[in-house]
């Protein structure tokens, strides 16, 4: 099993499954994280210890992450779906309206780029708009899979190319960083899209 020394503020009982679990409790605190609890960046900053130590093991802990982190997502979208838009409401205060229009706009992307951007970005308010607006499950899951991969598995590989250096370089530059992710991710969303975008018929 693994044995990472945990450096980071969480409550004692999530400390000893991370020390003796690993991958497994990188899982729990994703979903833990993405659902009923906040552990801001600990998710991502113990992803890259683990990597660091165990590089050969960085695609196990990076989609145990993913994974962890869609299945929490999942949970909290059904626990909308179930309370509805009052839920919504409650949670998004004023800016339920602009977080509505630009949903049912541009589902997809939505989660998509929220689910990719650093915190404080409040990525739970739309979760549960996604939710309680009723969103495709299968558009939900897949703009989900696709920003925690890019996230987890871009921190791991980051991790085995510098080192101890890598949680400090990210927590440092997180919007440049985001923001380049954002950039490559958005320009090949658009490309695809006119790819395949149907012809008009005459």
């Amino acid at each position: 099993m693994d044995s990472p020394t945990p450096k980071f503020h969480l409550p004692h009982w999530l400390q000893a499954i991370v020390a003796s679990a690993g991958g497994l409790g990188l899982f729990l605190i994703a979903f833990l994280d993405s659902s009923v609890l906040t552990f801001p960046v600990i998710n991502d900053l113990l992803l890259i210890d683990l990597s660091v130590r165990y590089p050969a093991r960085m695609p196990y802990y990076a989609a145990m992450a993913t994974l962890g982190s869609v299945a929490g997502c999942v949970f909290l979208y059904y626990l909308a779906r179930k309370g509805g838009e009052a839920m919504f409401h409650k949670h998004a205060g004023p800016r339920a309206r602009h977080i509505h229009a630009w949903i049912n706009r541009n589902g997809f992307l939505s989660i998509l780029v929220t689910a990719l951007l650093p915190p404080p970005t409040p990525f739970k308010v739309f979760v549960i708009a996604a939710g309680a607006l009723e969103m495709p499950l299968r558009t939900f899951v897949l703009g989900l899979l696709a920003a925690r991969a890019i996230r987890f598995f871009g921190e791991g590989f980051l991790a085995i190319r510098y080192g101890d250096q890598a949680g400090p370089f990210i927590l440092t530059h997180k919007l440049e960083v985001a923001g380049i992710v954002l950039g490559i991710v958005l320009v090949l969303y658009l490309g695809s899209r006119l790819a395949f975008r149907r012809p008009v018929e005459s």
